[in-house]
């Protein structure tokens, strides 16, 4: 059993309040979007290729095109993975000495994938990515961890029943670069899930197509969807494909997306930042939208629905999809409106089955507004479910707003020191050409601050008549302005929040919420813990609708600071956006919760980093990142 963390600083503003529903819009289908049918386009397996070499781990090209946003501002990809909030605000005061009573029991934690398996897989033929997306789905004696663009399964105990197989090669792609010039498809932000009720494994990733082998993009990207043929994820699986360009070709509906940053031009839109959920009936992906080519250009969230029951029958699926431009608040187009997953038999079965969602708005793709903060939580529900079991799908989305507690976008989360070889490399002329071939005319690189997110929503869950969310904000905690967490519980049947609080320490930072909670509403909310007295560590805490959230447990301690290339101005411009987590996972299997979030395993002086082979610290890092992953399992 781990213990609390101390001196200890969680702010519980646990209140049963009444509802304050601020509007109410509802839309049919038909008007959203419309259904489609797609058929089946492949089958997967998780077979492993061989594993590239250390003389493999630096190489030209490092970096996809577009993979950062300086390459993105410079007008040569898009940045996936987008934001537009700038700038940090400044969030409530959170006091200290609350805390329930509470005590998860930390019943096994291993390692799972980190940089150095996500670069060497597939013989090597693999991009340097930041930050670990980061998806985790748990059932029938198996744990799937997927990261980036690599994916593996695991027993309950943590040992490998795979190797680390990469998604090219499992969604039927070629690699994603036979160096030096010969590129594949661009495979970004996966997320999976175990289904109890059906026996089947769901994984989603976003695929950005290529013009021919160049590493210029295309402009089609779609949703490739991979669903199990049996409850063992280690056998084969049936893959979907669904356009997302939506500028009318592929049976996509035209959003009209500009092709310039001058707003001009008709262009393809991309469908970022995908993530999933399902009630009883359906199985749901949501998108962030914006234009492909240009500079951050917002267009709206979309919803995606399908039937359960025809996905896992490996037939033509109808896909019906919802827009939610114009359904915010005032107006404004809907942001991460996050789809909720539910233990086994929770599902709502009012209104013809019921899909619940939560949404934010105070990023500016929301308001308008950069570094904004908002007190506004958007409750989305799509009712009548079960008719995507039938030839004609009608459901029904409308959403509520409810009064909350101010959250805003959060500052960077400052780290403890240690050493940062990558960064004391750039530093030295002679390493940094000996790296790169020129001294790096940014120097001198510093210990970087982790990006912190921007306010959006993260995982959603429903379970006991309730919907859990939590986001990143700004908090006030110790006389400092840091990244902590805001936690929300809700009835949405009711349009009323039962529960609410923040979650924060003093002196340290807590960032990308996971939330997953039991049949019977007893939750743990994972998160990455970092501060001046910590490394970036993975952290969790227990909540529930009655004790609100508790003390702050560490399953893994971080050991060095993130060193990674996006922490330095050399290798992303100035000023650098380490990017951190974008998400991490949360899955429930019986009563157990399993827990996923990025975190550092490993340190190294700037000597151990230039002893051969070079950047490797006896095998625990690449040379141009250090992140790991941490999966736990907790008893609530």
């Amino acid at each position: 059993m781990s213990k609390p963390l101390t001196p200890l600083a969680v702010a519980l503003t646990l209140a049963v309040l009444p509802a304050i529903a601020v509007g109410l819009v509802s839309s049919d289908a038909g008007a959203a979007g419309g259904t489609r049918l797609i058929s089946a386009g492949g089958t997967g397996v998780l077979r492993a290729g061989p594993v590239g070499s250390d003389s493999d781990v630096l190489q030209f090209p490092e970096f996809s095109v577009g993979e950062s946003e300086d390459q993105a501002a410079a007008g040569v990809g898009p940045d996936v993975d987008r934001s537009d909030s700038g700038g940090a605000g400044h969030g409530a005061s959170v006091n200290s000495g609350q805390k329930a009573k509470s005590n998860p029991e930390l019943k096994a934690s291993f390692d799972g994938l980190f940089h150095r398996q996500q670069r060497l897989a597939n013989g090597g033929n693999q991009f340097s990515i930041e930050p670990p997306d980061q998806g985790l789905c748990v059932g029938n004696g198996f744990v799937m961890e997927t990261v980036n663009d690599v994916l593996r399964v695991f027993d309950t105990a943590g040992n490998p029943l795979t190797g680390v197989v990469d998604q090219n090669s499992f969604y039927g792609y070629a690699p994603a670069i036979i160096r030096p010039s010969t590129f594949g498809p661009f495979v970004t932000d996966p997320s999976c899930l175990y289904d109890a009720a059906t026996q089947r494994w769901f994984h989603v990733v976003l695929t950005l197509d290529r013009v021919g082998t160049t590493s210029a993009f295309s402009g089609t990207n779609h949703l490739d969807l991979a669903v199990s043929n049996s409850s063992d994820p280690t056998g084969t699986w049936t893959i979907y494909r669904i356009p997302v360009q939506d500028d009318g070709t592929d049976g996509t509906p035209d959003h009209n997306c500009p092709l310039n940053n001058a707003g001009t031009g008709h262009g393809p839109c991309l469908g970022d930042y995908p993530h999933i959920g399902a009630d009883a009936n359906g199985f749901y992906i949501t998108t962030n939208e914006y234009a492909f080519f240009p500079d951050n250009i917002f267009h709206a969230a979309q919803i995606y629905a399908f039937s359960k029951a025809a996905l896992t029958a490996g037939g033509p699926v109808a896909v019906t999809q919802l827009d939610t431009i114009g359904r915010g608040f005032n107006g404004q187009p809907g942001f991460t409106v996050w789809p909720s997953t539910s233990p086994q038999g929770s599902a709502s079965p009012a209104n013809g089955g019921s899909e619940f969602f939560l949404s934010s708005d105070a990023a500016e793709e929301a308001s308008g507004v950069p570094g904004g903060s908002s007190t506004r939580l958007l409750t989305w529900t799509l009712n009548n479910t079960s008719s995507l079991n039938t030839a004609t799908p009608s459901v029904n989305l409308s959403r509520s707003i409810l009064t909350v507690g101010s959250y805003a976008v959060p500052p960077k989360a400052d780290q403890k020191a240690g050493d940062f070889p990558l960064g004391q490399c750039l530093n030295d002329t002679a390493c940094a050409t000996f790296l790169n071939g020129e001294p790096d005319a940014f120097a001198p690189e510093v210990i970087s601050h982790l990006d912190s997110n921007d306010s959006r929503m993260q995982q959603v869950w429903y379970a006991n008549g309730k919907l859990w969310g939590a986001l990143d904000t700004a908090v006030t905690v110790g006389g400092a302005n840091k990244a902590g967490i805001e936690w929300f519980v809700v009835n949405p049947s009711a349009s009323r929040l039962e529960a609410q609080g923040y979650l924060a320490l003093a002196g340290n930072n807590l960032s990308y919420p996971a939330i997953a909670t039991t049949a019977s509403g007893r939750g743990v909310i994972a998160f990455t813990l970092v501060g001046a007295d910590n490394y970036p560590s993975a952290g969790y805490a227990p909540i529930d609708a009655k004790l609100g959230a508790g003390d702050i447990h560490v399953a893994a301690p971080g050991l060095g600071p993130a060193d990674g290339f996006t922490s330095y101005k050399y290798y992303v411009g100035d000023p650098p956006r380490t990017r951190w987590g974008d998400y991490g996972a949360a899955a429930v299997d019986g009563s157990s919760i399993w827990i996923a979030s990025e975190y550092i395993p490993q340190t190294c002086t700037l000597t151990q980093f230039l002893s051969a082979p070079v950047g490797s610290c006896g095998g625990t890092r690449s040379t141009l990142a250090n992140w790991g992953t941490r999966i736990s399992k907790v008893t609530p």
